[in-house]
């Protein structure tokens, strides 16, 4: 499952793309499940996918990096279904997250999508 993004994301990084998503929960917006990640990529008004690293079967969520990719959306992994719904602010655990506004949370998203350029060098 680790092969979904062709990088190794360092925890505290993990630790910040969650928080980020707590904020846009509360000032700014998100989408949550595969299928509303995916519509909010392909629509090109996504920002920042965020995708459990164990979800399974692989292959619900394997198609979302590609689009990222081909859209230029940053797109990364964080441990767990469950720390994604929790962040998410919902009671069940959740695949996938995307951010379409960051709300006051703009200097902190685009440092984290640095970040992510960079370690996918």
């Amino acid at each position: 499952m680790a092969g979904l993004v062709k990088f190794e994301v360092p925890e505290k990084l993990m630790v910040e793309q969650l928080d980020l998503v707590g904020k846009a929960k509360g000032k700014g917006k998100i989408r949550i499940g595969v299928n509303e990640v995916t519509k909010a990529v392909e629509r090109g008004v996504a920002k920042l996918v965020l995708i459990a690293q164990d979800v399974s079967p692989p292959e619900v969520v394997m198609h979302l990096p590609l689009l990222c990719k081909e859209k230029n959306i940053p797109c990364s992994v964080v441990k767990t279904k469950k720390q994604l719904g929790e962040k998410a602010g919902i009671s069940v655990n959740t695949a996938a997250v995307a951010i379409v506004d960051e709300g006051e949370a703009k200097k902190e998203l685009q440092e984290i999508a640095k970040k992510l350029s960079e370690l996918a060098k």
